[in-house]
């Protein structure tokens, strides 16, 4: 569902404030966080969707990392997890779902946490995905709301996925061009989250559905800053030009355009250019806000993070695209 219209459905229903509740739905974080304890919080998140890729092992294993990487955007450690699933029993034989749940645990196994259960239901349409439970120190967490002017904005991986999973189904992209793409959709974003915890950040969110801007937008929010963003700094995956070019764009995109038109200042910047920052992705990298020492230190413990632009005093719009 485009940001925009989960939005309006959220905005008529009131909220509950509890102090053991340190992060709600107000700040569009990855995932929610309840204190437990002084030391201990959960941290909750749950995420499912249709296949993007046609091996049904991939899907779960993308699936899962995608679930996952919710908990590792708030600075957590996945505990457990909820196996969700709705499946065409009459149109699929059973062997594809326990492929798709066969990667699904793998990848959740991979995290160190534990399949415990799930649910399914018999749909017309395949569905997969996990609802985690993470811990993590209260005092210790990412979130959307710590971003400090002078920050560098660090991305751990590549965008464009959904424009070239537009362009493999379409049989527009071969198994070779896809791979680079399915590797980094499948990658765990532990790594990038416990390095930044070590490094002493405090902002954090994961890129997924809304798209880079669209997640960067619910940081300048929450945190109350503008985000200034270096066009040509931005790592895309190998094809994803072309594959704009030849038409492979997507619906939510243009409904993560039409969230951020107000929201978003381009100085520079194509049509092209536009389309892929406004794709929405499956299992992206994190971006995280970091001071220029941590940064430094950050680059060094993180294969592949690229430092995409910088956090700048609140200006008129969220995004300076430059």
């Amino acid at each position: 569902m485009g940001p925009g219209d989960l939005s309006r459905a959220l905005a008529a229903l009131p909220t509950k404030t509890d102090p053991r509740l340190l992060v709600g739905r107000e700040t569009f974080d990855d995932a929610g966080v309840f204190r437990v304890s002084d030391d201990l919080a959960l941290v909750q998140t749950v995420d499912f969707f249709a296949p993007i890729v046609d091996d049904p092992f991939d899907f779960g294993q993308i699936a899962a990392a995608n679930a996952l990487s919710d908990v590792y955007a708030m600075g957590g450690q996945p505990l457990t997890a909820l196996n969700i699933v709705a499946f065409p029993t009459s149109e699929l034989p059973l062997d594809v779902l326990t492929q798709i749940l066969a990667g699904g645990q793998e990848k959740v196994h991979e995290a160190g946490a534990l399949i415990v259960g799930g649910h399914t239901v018999v749909d017309t349409e395949l569905k997969y995905g996990l609802a985690v439970t993470g811990r993590a120190h209260p005092n210790f967490l990412l979130t959307n709301a710590g971003a400090a002017p002078g920050d560098r904005l660090v991305l751990t991986k590549p965008i464009g996925n959904g424009i070239l999973a537009t362009a493999a189904k379409r049989g527009k992209l071969s198994a070779e061009a896809q791979r680079p793409m399915l590797e980094a959709m499948k990658a765990l974003n532990g790594v990038a989250s416990r390095a930044a915890l070590a490094v002493g950040a405090r902002c954090a969110t994961d890129i997924t559905g809304f798209g880079l801007l669209g997640h960067m937008s619910h940081i300048a929010r929450a945190s109350n800053v503008t985000l200034r963003v270096d066009l040509d700094s931005i790592p895309v995956f190998d094809g994803v030009r072309e594959a704009v070019r030849a038409g492979s764009t997507t619906d939510g995109a243009k409904r993560n355009a039409e969230y951020l038109k107000d929201l978003v200042v381009w100085k520079k910047g194509s049509e092209e250019d536009r389309a892929i920052l406004f794709d929405p992705q499956t299992s992206g990298g994190l971006l995280v806000c970091l001071s220029p020492n941590s940064a430094a230190n950050y680059l060094s413990r993180v294969s592949g993070a690229v430092v995409i632009g910088e956090v700048i005093e609140r200006g008129e719009v969220a995004i300076e695209i430059q």
